[in-house]
């Protein structure tokens, strides 16, 4: 039997307090409504996003990020509410789940334990021993009667533990005919989705509750759950890095995009930031070191040093308070106080203290070009754009204008000036 995923993303998200779709907050990296996307694309490629607020917005980002993507707007003006979201809405597949694109916590394992191809209805349910805020879950004989939404409970009904986690297995066949009956008549006047259940109760279908853990089916609302939620999405990250032979010294200070990538023997030091799609390979990143968007390899960086996107850097050191932008080094070195942009320097080069490869005229970035085995002197700017061939000294504190041919030593110094005494004219001390 085949699958169709649905996934609701239409909600203003007013609890976020942001001028930016709640479902397209980062978490690691990447929005929440994309986290949800990865998982139902390893159990079907079927999958339409119901939109309404900022609907535009949203699917451009998703239209660069994945193909094959459907869309369905939410008439929110006449049909509000959860079920309102799937009013209207044609599915291909005779079993469709339900997700909601503010869960970005979830695994393929738990949506696996909803799939039951021969049940009518499966829905996920949390024990809670809070259970304020969530619509009720009530289970008798081990099958879900019903579902009440908290405006609607009743004190007694209050005072149930188990809760809805809003995510929904379900014959196709059940929703073609229960979506057009919905109704608003409740205290919020929306289309609850939650009402299918009561009506497969009354035909007598059965609806099977699937529990599972709050911290992966917790809703994001607010910047406080988007904070929890990368607490915990950060935590998964890394325990399978370190499962896999990345070494972390006190892990929970580290940040590690998603997109990232690792091989070989790698070492993290404690405050390091890797963004992106970064590569490491082998290398040792340094305390409070940030990597953008950076390939690594057989390198040390750091500590306190900043590599920007576009940057590959091979069997190299990178020293302390060195910044890296869009430029390749292959067995440099390059140990402190140094920035080096829209560079490529060759290996044998050793970059001095406070060297700044000046690649910006005002109006353009220009490159600097540095070959094998050269020696650049502390305190010297390089002004592109600039090529330095094989075998060249440059002496501290120059400024480089002009192209330096192999085996030559460049170097610009102004005269040193001495007016003796000074000193004690100046502050009218006597001597």
């Amino acid at each position: 039997m085949s699958l169709s995923i649905v996934i609701l993303a239409a909600g203003q998200g007013t609890r976020m307090k942001s001028s930016n779709p709640k479902v397209l907050h980062l978490i690691s990296g990447k929005p929440m409504l994309f986290h949800s996307i990865d998982i139902a694309k390893e159990v079907s490629e079927d999958i339409t996003i119901i939109l309404y607020h900022k609907a535009d917005l949203i699917r451009e980002e998703i239209d660069a990020n994945y193909e094959n993507i459907k869309y369905h707007i939410q008439d929110v003006e006449q049909f509000s509410g959860t079920g309102g979201a799937l009013k209207g809405l044609t599915l291909n597949n005779d079993r469709v789940l339900i997700l909601n694109g503010d869960m970005p916590l979830i695994t393929k394992e738990s949506l696996e334990l909803l799939i039951d191809f021969d049940s009518d209805i499966n829905m996920s349910v949390i024990k809670l021993e809070d259970s304020s805020g969530y619509g009720r879950v009530i289970i008798k004989n081990g099958k879900v009667l019903e579902i009440i939404e908290e405006k609607d409970c009743t004190e007694s009904q209050k005072l149930t533990k188990t809760v809805n986690a809003g995510i929904y297995s379900v014959k196709k066949e059940l929703l073609n005919r229960y979506i057009p009956n919905l109704n608003n008549n409740n205290a919020q006047k929306e289309y609850y989705l939650t009402d299918i259940i009561k009506m497969a109760v009354d035909e007598n279908k059965s609806v099977n509750p699937i529990y599972v853990e709050e911290k992966e089916f917790k809703g994001v609302n607010s910047k406080l759950d988007l904070s929890n939620a990368e607490t915990i999405m950060q935590n998964r990250i890394k325990e399978s890095l370190m499962k896999n032979g990345v070494s972390m010294r006190l892990a929970d200070t580290i940040y590690i995009d998603i997109r990232a990538s690792f091989s070989g023997e790698c070492f993290l030091e404690n405050g390091v930031s890797i963004l992106g799609n970064s590569q490491i390979i082998n290398s040792h990143i340094k305390i409070n070191s940030v990597i953008d968007n950076g390939y690594i390899e057989n390198s040390d960086i750091g500590p306190m040093a900043r590599i920007r996107p576009d940057s590959i850097i091979k069997n190299t050191h990178i020293g302390n308070f060195v910044e890296v932008k869009k430029s390749t080094l292959n067995g440099v070195k390059a140990g402190h106080l140094s920035y080096i942009g829209d560079s490529s320097i060759d290996e044998g080069t050793n970059i001095g203290a406070g060297v700044i490869t000046c690649n910006y005229d005002g109006k353009e970035k220009h490159k600097t070009v540095i070959g094998k085995n050269v020696f650049v002197g502390s305190d010297s700017q390089l002004v592109a754009p600039l090529i330095i061939a094989d075998d060249v000294l440059i002496g501290a504190g120059s400024t480089i204008t002009k192209n330096i041919a192999s085996g030559n030593l460049a170097i610009s110094r102004t005269p040193v000036k001495i007016v003796k005494g000074f000193f004690y004219k100046f502050f009218k001390k006597g001597k």
